[in-house]
């Protein structure tokens, strides 16, 4: 069944789980750079995982995005994360970061300047993703929409305490954004956001 077949308000559990988290593994490949999606929470949640792949050697570069600010000063989310990793012991030398976008679709396009003006976009072969677990295909999906076909993603989620693949279903909070998530994707796929595929 495609995306673009689904009833947002007639979701079951295996639906919204399938949507979710069907086809979502990291692959284990090193890349070109650690693409971090910024979030109100992010460096507590997607951070320690930018920086366990960073430590692995999967990835030279981690490039922070995200331009909302969330009342904690005046820094946006990537500046948040990156002065946390220097915080941390990543040399800035090996930090990037995006600070124009507001929202998943305009961490991607902003991101794609500060990529290629970096590594030049025709030289990348493989980003790996760091985003929430519930967040991680719609953020693939608008990844395979707006970047150059040619370059492949390593998905490396990073657990969140309400919505991992086995638990979202046992609390109100898991459910309310798995399937408030559910319906962002399908909405973006019925208006030709992004593109659709089987769930």
């Amino acid at each position: 069944m495609k995306i673009s077949e689904l009833n947002p308000d007639q979701l079951t559990d295996k639906q919204m789980a399938d949507l979710l988290y069907n086809h979502v593994h990291d692959d284990m490949e090193k890349g070109d750079c650690i693409l971090v999606f910024g979030s109100r929470i992010a460096t507590k949640s997607r951070l320690p995982k930018a920086i366990q792949l960073y430590r692995e050697g999967r990835a030279k570069k981690i490039l922070f995005s995200g331009g909302t600010i969330w009342g904690i000063g005046n820094d946006s989310e990537a500046i948040l994360l990156k002065k946390k990793a220097l915080e941390l012991g990543i040399p800035e030398t090996d930090i990037l970061v995006e600070t124009e976008s507001q929202n998943t679709k305009e961490n991607i396009i902003a991101s794609l300047l500060i990529l290629d003006r970096y590594f030049e976009l025709h030289k990348i072969k493989r980003l790996l993703i760091v985003t929430s677990n519930y967040h991680m295909k719609r953020a693939y999906l608008t990844l395979k929409t707006y970047m150059p076909s040619w370059i492949e993603y390593s998905l490396c989620k990073a657990e969140n305490q309400y919505t991992q693949e086995d638990n979202w279903f046992l609390t109100e909070e898991g459910r309310k954004r798995v399937k408030e998530e559910s319906k962002k994707i399908i909405k973006y796929v019925k208006w030709g956001a992004i593109i659709d595929d089987e769930i």
